[in-house]
Formats: C-alpha cells, structure tokens, sequence
C-alpha cells in the first residue's frame, strides 16, 4: 500500500508539473502583449533610455521594436503594405503611424493653370507626388495636348501616370541634384524653359543646377508643407519610439517640433535628402539610415538596419 500511495503522489506531483510548464507556456504564446517603458535618454549610448518589450503569441519575437511612420496622414499606405509584405520585419516591429505634416495651398496655387497655358513649356519638373497631384488638379487645360513632364523619381512618376499625365524623362536618382544634371537641353532653341510647380519649403537645388546649366526656369510655389499639430495623446505616444521613418525634410522638421527636439530614435529615411536633414538637424551619422537610390524597397531595407543597431544596442543594456 505505500508503494501505492507513493506512486500515485509521484504521478500527481508529475501532473502539477506538466501544468505549470502548460500555464507558462500559454503566458509567453497566448494573445497577451506586455509593454514596459524605463525614462528616455540616449539611444547611441549604454545609459538609461526608452525600451518597449513586446512579448506577443503566435511566434513573434519577444522584443519588438516601435516604428513610426510620419508622412501625411494617408500617405503611409504604400510604406505600411510594403512592410506588412516582410514577414521577418513584422515579427520584429509594432507599427504606430505619427502623420508629422499637413500640405495646404501655396501662394501660386491660383497661378498654376493659366501658368501652363501661357507659352509652349519645354518641360514641367516634377519633384514630389504632392506636387503631382497638384499638378493633375490644372492638368486638363492642356490634357489634350499634353506638355512633356520630368519627374524627379519612380514614386513620383507613378503618381502622374495615375492621373493620365504622361511622363518623358526620370533621371537615374531620384533628386533634384541628378535631374538637373540629366535633364536634356532641347536642340535648336536659344532657351530652354522650365516650369518648377514646387513646394514653398524646397531648397532651390533643382532650379539653381538648371540654370547653371543654361535652362529659364520659372518656379512657382503651388503647394506649402506645415507641421502637423499633435495632441497630448501622441506626443505620450512619440516617447515609444525607437525608430522612425522620415521621407522629407519637413518630416524631420515636424518630428523634431513635436517631440521636443527627439533626436535619440533611430532615423530610417527614404533617400539621402532626408537623411542630410536629419544629420544637419542634429543626428549622430550612426543613428541615421538610408538607401543609395531613394525608393519603398530601398526604404525598407533601411528599416532593417536601423531594427538590427535597436536590437544590438538593447541587448547590450
């Protein structure tokens, strides 16, 4: 009998057992998500700085990173899908969208229409998709004849060729600096003229390479980029973040006027245009990420390397 009895206290100590391990187990693989957030202070150094831990189910790794994406709000689609589409990146990240800017009317928005149609454009440069969308807006009045039109890069060509505008010339990087160094001057003419439907905040790089190189180019400022205006709620948000996503100079603006001059997140930009904002607006180079040809593939991958520096600089706490 006590052979028995001790068999059967064996058997229900190895019982208790097997549940504990069952309940830890479901702790870190059921739908359970755990943050934990420590004072903000460097991301480039060992000390005391933001950290969110993640610890979801369904396979996922336990630390995740937080990513901002900070374009206008509904013009982080594209960046997200593509995202969402890498599966080893959305087992590393939570995403939170943070729209760091607004677009309104510039002062020549008015001007635009009766601008194309005044004289025969050799060309009409292109640098944004904001800047073709409001291209598209007084596009009908020469739709029938349509104008040559360059565009500084593919996303900003593929925003055109949505709204029927037909594109002749994307140079071999998308920036003002290689577009106006390709951009062929038209045989035959004493003068080349460029219209420049830009954004009231672009640096004069496009028309400045232009005229060096013996374009007329006239510049109207059609379209203004303004700082988003965040509420308590995202800037208790902002402090999650460790890396985000810039593709704009007035991306890193907003950011920087919201967050209080937040430099110590990881910057993943889309190009190096970007990416220059960010070190001149007060980035360590090591902090700051971005492909060689701008673009959501590139971009992507920038994402990438900045999760990686995240994690090592985390697990060295």
């Amino acid at each position: 009998m006590n052979t028995l009895v001790q068999s059967r206290y064996t058997c229900l100590w190895a019982l208790n057992l097997i549940l504990l391990i069952f309940l830890s187990s479901s702790f870190f693989h059921g739908n359970i998500t755990i943050e934990a957030f420590v004072p903000h202070d460097s991301l480039s150094s060992p000390s005391i700085r933001s950290a969110t831990t993640a610890i979801s189910m369904g396979g996922r790794d336990i630390n995740h990173i937080v990513v901002t994406l900070t374009r206008e709000d509904g013009k982080n689609e594209k960046l997200r899908e593509k995202i969402e589409e890498d599966s080893e990146l959305m087992n590393q990240v939570d995403l939170l969208e943070m729209p760091c800017i607004e677009h309104a009317d510039g002062c020549d928005y008015e001007s635009l229409a009766p601008t194309l149609l005044s004289q025969r454009w050799d060309y009409i440069a292109i640098t944004s998709p904001e800047a073709a969308k409001v291209l598209a807006s007084a596009w009908d009045g020469v739709r029938n004849d349509p104008l040559p039109v360059v565009a500084v890069g593919k996303a900003t060509e593929a925003r055109l060729r949505d709204s029927d505008i037909p594109v002749t010339f994307v140079p071999s990087k998308a920036t003002a600096k290689t577009l106006a160094a390709e951009l062929e001057l038209v045989s035959g003419k004493s003068s080349t003229n460029v219209l420049y439907p830009a954004s009231a905040k672009a640096k004069t790089t496009l028309q400045d390479g232009l005229t060096e190189r013996g374009f007329t180019v006239t510049r109207l400022n059609t379209y203004d980029t303004i700082t988003a205006t965040w509420g308590d709620d995202e800037k208790k948000s902002s402090d999650k973040v460790q890396v985000a996503c810039f593709a704009s100079p007035s991306s890193v603006k907003g950011w920087l006027k919201n967050t209080e001059n937040n430099t110590r997140v990881l910057a993943a930009c889309i190009g190096e245009t970007s990416a220059t904002a960010c070190k001149e607006l007060g980035w360590e180079e090591n902090q700051i990420f971005f492909p060689e040809n701008p673009g959501l593939d590139g971009w992507v991958e920038a994402i990438h390397k900045a999760i990686e520096v995240s994690k090592k600089e985390s697990y060295s706490m």
